[in-house]
């Protein structure tokens, strides 16, 4: 289970990162579809670090929310 990060980009589709998978980012026509795509993304990175032999991240994020 990977906590991930949803937020509208500037071209109307929804971006989605997994910040425990650096480099591990999707989007999507709709939040639904950004997140299947993040979903398939993080199980083919981990799928490849685990072929080449290299450890996986460790789920490692506290969310917060900050008034600024």
């Amino acid at each position: 289970m990977r906590q991930v990060i949803l937020y509208p980009g500037e071209d109307g589709w929804w971006v989605v990162e997994c910040p425990s998978l650096p480099g591990c980012v999707s989007q999507g026509k709709t939040k639904e579809e950004a997140l299947r795509n993040i979903r398939e993304a993080g199980g083919a990175y981990i799928e490849a670090l685990e072929q080449d032999g290299l450890p996986v991240p460790q789920e490692r994020f506290d969310v917060m929310v900050v008034a600024v």
